[in-house]
């Protein structure tokens, strides 16, 4: 018998709210989370502005003494974790702890962690590095410690793709549900890289949007005048269940997840593949194995960075897999309001994806001002729309050519 998997518990941080709520209110509202960089002076820098999470505070989740060991990553994913725990109830029910896993990424890790104990190394000496240090940087903390925080002893691991990171873990707890390794996966992405460090080296590749005098304005997917993305923070976690496990306990259901593809684009270091090729395989293989036919997909979360490359190769790649059909699906790019959150991205979009179908209410792509003609589809411009829908992908294509895609469906 095929097992089937739904969500039951989600739990956000992001630039558009510190729960899922809040979330959701502020993006099919159009909100932009993008501002003047406030976590560091940015005055000389030629990028000064960044989607930030605002008004978080670590101790309304942990002890002082926690908060001291972890990287700030690491607090975003296990406070995310806290939230989709216990929105699924999971912790109400007598659940085995030994058939609950966690598999959390991150693009980058403690990156902020690294870059302090690299200038104590450089301003002090060896001696006085923190003997915290490597597990205060390392993403695979971040599973370790959600997992610790609730005793689970399932499949424990992380994962890093760059940009499709989130999607990645996602899809590779999904698997383990499918195949009987668990009844439960915690799963998602954290990111918090905005540090003068990240900000330059990918302000030097030129990869991220100038628009300083104008920062809401900047996060602008499929608009003629984007000019690169924003760097955005925050972690998306899901509770991924199985479906007769989650019924027994009478669990909240979200959606079903039906669909998971990954490839390659064997292309380039950063640029994604010109036919957008990789994607096309990643889509394809997603809506193959949720079993559906095309025309049930009715809504696709785009991986919709604001740079000129991603935007236009994406596009290609959707009317390569629906042909026609590409033009009467709505597609929005929830980045154009949270950043780009980098390796959590798909976890907060995977989040937007199982509200747009419970809600049948489908968030805008802000900014979207000028059309360009390589990007001819309907965008979902500026103002969010009610739609009944059956079913919706998420797309995340990451650096290094590597591609996931998320296939959920309403949950009947």
């Amino acid at each position: 018998m095929t097992r089937r998997v739904v969500v039951t518990g989600m739990g956000i941080i992001s630039p558009l709210g510190n729960d899922v709520h809040t979330f959701w209110s502020n993006l099919i509202h159009g909100k932009s989370g993008v501002d003047r960089i406030t976590c560091f002076d940015p005055s000389d820098y030629p990028v000064r502005i960044a989607a930030e999470v605002r008004d978080f505070n670590p101790l309304d989740y942990f002890s002082p003494k926690d908060v001291s060991r972890m990287d700030r990553v690491t607090q975003f994913g296990t406070a995310a974790a806290i939230q989709a725990v216990r929105d699924a109830h999971l912790m109400d029910n007598a659940v085995n702890l030994e058939r609950v896993g966690v598999i959390v990424g991150s693009g980058i890790g403690g990156i902020s962690t690294l870059e302090a104990q690299h200038a104590i190394l450089l301003q002090k000496s060896h001696r006085f590095v923190s003997p915290l240090f490597i597990p205060m940087m390392i993403p695979d903390i971040i599973p370790g410690q959600i997992a610790m925080e609730f005793g689970f002893c399932g499949p424990n691991y992380a994962v890093t793709s760059a940009c499709a990171t989130a999607s990645h873990a996602i899809g590779v707890a999904y698997l383990h549900i499918l195949n009987g390794d668990a009844e439960v996966m915690v799963t998602g992405g954290a990111e918090a890289s905005i540090t003068p460090l990240s900000l330059s080296g990918f302000a030097n590749m030129k990869a991220l949007s100038r628009r300083n005098d104008a920062p809401q304005a900047a996060s602008r997917p499929f608009d003629a005048q984007r000019d690169g993305f924003v760097m955005g923070e925050g972690a998306g976690i899901i509770v991924l269940e199985e479906l007769e496990h989650a019924l027994q306990r009478k669990a909240p259901i979200y959606a079903e997840m039906v669909g998971y593809g990954f490839s390659a684009d064997a292309y380039h270091l950063t640029a994604p593949h010109p036919e957008g090729k990789g994607a096309v395989i990643a889509m394809e293989n997603a809506i193959r194995m949720s079993g559906l036919p095309k025309t049930s997909f009715g809504y696709i979360n785009a991986h919709g960075t604001s740079t000129p490359l991603n935007d236009k190769n994406e596009t290609t790649a959707i009317k390569t897999v629906f042909g026609e059909q590409a033009y009467q699906i709505n597609i929005s790019s929830t980045k154009s309001m949270t950043g780009h959150i980098l390796g959590a991205a798909g976890g907060v979009e995977f989040i937007a994806l199982a509200l747009t179908l419970k809600n049948g209410l489908i968030p805008p792509t802000i900014n979207y001002e000028f059309p360009d003609p390589e990007c001819d589809l309907n965008y979902t411009p500026n103002y969010a729309v009610r739609k009944q829908l059956i079913a919706g992908l998420s797309n995340n294509f990451g650096f290094g050519g590597h591609n996931a895609v998320i296939a959920l469906k309403v949950f009947e």
